[in-house]
């Protein structure tokens, strides 16, 4: 699939805060500069084509985003030290997919952080978020 022309992920370049860190035939590893001052050490993985979603990777962008996800974690424990991790995709816009590319949040977790132990499914779990009929 063709770059998409207006899609940040497809032209990292033209974003000065955001840097290839890593990169293979088939996905990238990126870091973006504003996000640092919360997300510390964070990134996404994204295939170099246009993909929508995860469910649209191919084999190829499966097994690079792989490599490109153990890559990334030999840089971030060397550079920042995380006591954990905390990895997701979001796929459509009820769950918060707002670039429409298919990204791999790599999120490095701290101890000292005010949500140290709530993972992906924290919120999720809440009975604020209990849904009001089942709807099957």
């Amino acid at each position: 699939m063709q770059p998409s022309a207006d899609c940040p992920f497809c032209h990292p370049e033209r974003d000065p805060d955001q840097h290839v860190v890593f990169e293979t035939q088939a996905c990238r590893f990126l870091q973006h500069d504003r996000e640092q001052d919360v997300l510390v050490g964070s990134g996404v993985i994204v295939p170099r084509a246009h993909r929508e979603n995860a469910f649209a990777l191919t084999s190829e962008e499966w097994l690079d985003t792989q490599l490109l996800l153990q890559q990334a974690k030999a840089y971030i424990d060397e550079r920042f030290h995380p006591a954990g991790y905390t990895l997701g995709w979001n796929v459509g816009l009820v769950s918060n997919q707002t670039i429409a590319h298919a990204h791999l949040h790599v999120l490095p977790r701290y101890a000292d952080e005010p949500y140290a132990g709530r993972g992906l499914r924290f919120w999720l779990k809440s009975s604020a978020n209990r849904r009001s009929s089942l709807g099957v």
